[in-house]
């Protein structure tokens, strides 16, 4: 499967059993499965899926409040879109969690199309960082497929260089610098130079000076 095909989850964590439930019934009739919790620590035992996942989280909550959660996620480089929900929720709190990076601040009662809209927003977000992060996954396994001239060949040609600068620079004939630049731009899977500077630009390798 690839990251786009795999079946979504939501994460629902509230201390309210009704609540909870009505969520997940409301979720099924969209044809989304989800999870149930009651509290974070609940949660912290469950053992996340490679799937695109939304949280949808009550603000008042037993022990760790949502909002805390949210930041605690965020000190962690945990990514996984929020929705919060609360009964209780003030202008101070909405704008805290959106600068946070939620998705969304529902106050209850809310609409049921607002919650659908706010949770299919949620996961397309996961959707779009998993598609990137394992692209990046391939680039980087490419990258080090590569010999060493490769790697040195593949910074120059993103820096812009001609191939005979770039013989130039590593004392070697124009035609071996074709060979090898030939094979990087098969092994990478970059079919213009373009392409090239993104990968190098995304790998962090840094681009050889002119």
């Amino acid at each position: 499967m690839t990251a786009r095909d795999e079946q979504p989850v939501v994460v629902v964590i509230d201390d309210d059993a009704l609540v909870r439930e009505a969520v997940s019934d409301l979720l099924r009739t969209v044809g989304l499965q989800s999870k149930l919790f009651a509290s974070v620590p609940d949660f912290l035992k469950w053992e996340r899926p490679d799937a695109p996942c939304c949280l949808v989280l009550d603000v008042r909550l037993p022990g760790l409040s949502g909002l805390d959660f949210q930041s605690e996620l965020n000190k962690g480089n945990t990514q996984i879109p929020i929705v919060f929900m609360t009964a209780h929720g003030d202008i101070p709190m909405s704008v805290r969690a959106m600068k946070s990076g939620a998705v969304d601040f529902l106050p209850k009662p809310f609409r049921d199309q607002d919650l659908i809209d706010a949770v299919q927003l949620g996961l397309e977000q996961d959707r779009k960082r998993r598609t990137g992060t394992h692209a990046a996954q391939h680039v980087k396994l490419a990258f080090d497929g590569l010999t060493v001239r490769e790697k040195e060949i593949m910074n120059f040609v993103a820096a812009g260089l001609m191939n005979k600068q770039i013989a130039g620079k590593m004392g070697v004939t124009v035609v071996t610098v074709k060979f090898h630049r030939a094979n990087v731009m098969r092994k990478m899977g970059a079919k213009s130079v373009a392409e090239l500077v993104r990968m190098v630009d995304a790998l962090g390798t840094g681009r050889s000076e002119k």
